[in-house]
C-alpha cells in the first residue's frame, strides 16, 4: 500500500469540487416562534450571519485535505455545501461526483429494524441500487465487526456500536468524495486503526478526501490544508507549511 507521502507525489485528477467567490448568510431569529411568524409576516426582529465571506478554493480528485479553523470558523457550513444540505447565498458551488460523509453517523437508523436492515435501508436513502448494496453488504458487515448483534434491533445496540455500523456502511459505499468530521473517535484503538488504514486505501485509490479535526489526525492523513477564519480562507497550502505558521492546530 502507498504512503500518503507517495500518494501527494501521483498525478492529481480533474477538479472534482469547485468554490467560486461563496458567500452564505444565515438569518438568526430570537426564538422559534419569531421564525415561524416570519414566514407569513415581514419582520424586523432578527439578525443576518455572515458565515462564509467570498470563499474560493479548487479540490482535484485524489487530493486528502484538511479543513481547519476554530468554532465558528465556517467549516460546518462548507461540508453542507459539499453534501448538498445547504446552498450558497451568492456565488457557486460544483460538486462533481458522490460523496459520502461521515458527520452524524448515527442519522437514519430505524431503530427496530436489525444492522442488515439498516445497511440496506441507509444505502436507498444515499442512493445506490440494489446491485450496489448487495455488492458492498458484507463488506460492511465485517467492517463493522458487530458479530450477532448484526441481526439484532438497532435500539439494543450501544452509541458506540451504531456508530461503528454509520461508519461501515459511508466508507464502504464506493464514494468520489469522503468527508470526515472528527468522526474518528468510534471504537478502540483497534477499530480506529482500521478506519485510518481504509482511509488511506480511499486516498490511493484516487478518491478525494476531505477531513476536519482538531487532532494529529489531519498530519496522518492530509497533505494539504484550507484555514478558514471568520468566513475567509486565510490560508491554503500544505500541511507542513500550515503546522508551521499556526501550529496551535494539530497538536
Amino acid at each position: 500500500m502507498l504512503t500518503v507521502a507517495e500518494v501527494s507525489e501521483k498525478k492529481l485528477g480533474e477538479p472534482i469540487i469547485v468554490f467560486k467567490d461563496v458567500t452564505k448568510v444565515y438569518t438568526l431569529y430570537r426564538n422559534s416562534r419569531e421564525q415561524f411568524k416570519a414566514l407569513f409576516i415581514k419582520s424586523r426582529k432578527y439578525k443576518r450571519h455572515k458565515a462564509l465571506d467570498g470563499v474560493s478554493f479548487s479540490i482535484r480528485r485524489g487530493e486528502s485535505v484538511a479543513i481547519i479553523g476554530k468554532n465558528g470558523a465556517g467549516k460546518s457550513t462548507v461540508l453542507k455545501m459539499i453534501t448538498g444540505v445547504a446552498f450558497p447565498t451568492t456565488g457557486s458551488v460544483k460538486v462533481n461526483g458522490r460523496v459520502a460523509a461521515l458527520l452524524e453517523l448515527t442519522a437514519g437508523f430505524v431503530p427496530d429494524m436489525t444492522g442488515r436492515e439498516n445497511i440496506s435501508f441507509k444505502c436507498y436513502v444515499l442512493g445506490l441500487s440494489d446491485d450496489e448494496i448487495k455488492e458492498i453488504e458484507q463488506n460492511v458487515i465485517d467492517f463493522a465487526d458487530l458479530g450477532e448483534y448484526i441481526d439484532q434491533p438497532v435500539r439494543t445496540y450501544s452509541s458506540g456500536m451504531k456508530m461503528r455500523l454509520g461508519f461501515a456502511i459511508n466508507i464502504n459505499m464506493n464514494p468520489d468524495i469522503l468527508v470526515i468530521d472528527e468522526a474518528l473517535s468510534v471504537g478502540d484503538s483497534a477499530f480506529k486503526k482500521k478506519c485510518k488504514d481504509k482511509i488511506r486505501e480511499m486516498i490511493c485509490k484516487d478518491i478525494t478526501v476531505l477531513y476536519v479535526s482538531h487532532g494529529r489526525d489531519i498530519r496522518e492523513i492530509c497533505k494539504r490544508c484550507i484555514f478558514l477564519q471568520k468566513g475567509k480562507v486565510i490560508f491554503d497550502g500544505s500541511m507542513e507549511e500550515t503546522m508551521s505558521k499556526y501550529p496551535e492546530f494539530g497538536k
